[in-house]
């Protein structure tokens, strides 16, 4: 076996050798509401289910440099957030959204994905999706590292489950018909029929 303490590992290689190992990740889309009230949209591969009753997930957000990035500044501010499922229909526009764009700029308008009002939170989400959940933020942790806080995690409660017809059978969701995508490592994803690979925008 080969031995590698990662204290002696700096943020990237502990990154690359942790997503290659935790595989395949769920892809969560978000949308939080910006200071202005447009939408964020944001891809997140740190996401699963924390508990089913009460009914929460999780979705760790990496700083940059220190920074809250806008998904985490918008959930602070609003202790909510709406997280839609990454299926085979939706990865290409939802990788693109990965891009960073400048605070308070829409990627929802800029990618032209269709909003839709929530019912129970405020925040939107969009119709380009087969599975898409309204949370409200129940905790907030942040980790550090040498003094420097470089995560945020963030536990939500499910207030209300969108399925699509399609997919949703008999209290049993049909994944064929749902076609999951899961994040490997680098630019491979993990679909029902395969890996594949899909560049990420700069």
């Amino acid at each position: 076996m080969i031995k590698i303490n990662p204290k002696k590992l700096d943020e990237r290689n502990n990154y690359k050798i942790l997503s290659s190992i935790v595989v395949p990740r769920p892809i969560a889309f978000v949308t939080t509401l910006n200071s202005d009230f447009s939408i964020n949209g944001a891809p997140f591969s740190f996401f699963n289910v924390v508990s089913g009753m009460p009914p929460l997930i999780s979705i760790s957000v990496l700083r940059k440099n220190g920074k809250l990035k806008d998904t985490a500044r918008n959930i602070l501010r609003n202790k909510e957030f709406v997280v839609h499922l990454t299926t085979i229909d939706n990865i290409n526009k939802v990788n693109l959204s990965s891009k960073e764009y400048d605070q308070n700029q829409s990627e929802i308008d800029i990618l032209n994905f269709a909003s839709i009002n929530s019912d129970i939170i405020s925040t939107p989400g969009v119709t380009n999706a087969k599975i898409r959940i309204e949370v409200k933020l129940e905790k907030h942790l942040t980790f550090e590292e040498n003094g420097v806080n470089t995560v945020d995690l963030f536990i939500g409660k499910v207030v209300m489950y969108y399925l699509d017809s399609d997919v949703y059978e008999n209290t049993y969701i049909n994944f064929k018909k749902l076609s999951p995508i899961g994040r490997l490592s680098g630019n491979k994803y993990l679909t029902t029929n395969g890996i594949i690979n899909i560049i990420r925008p700069k």
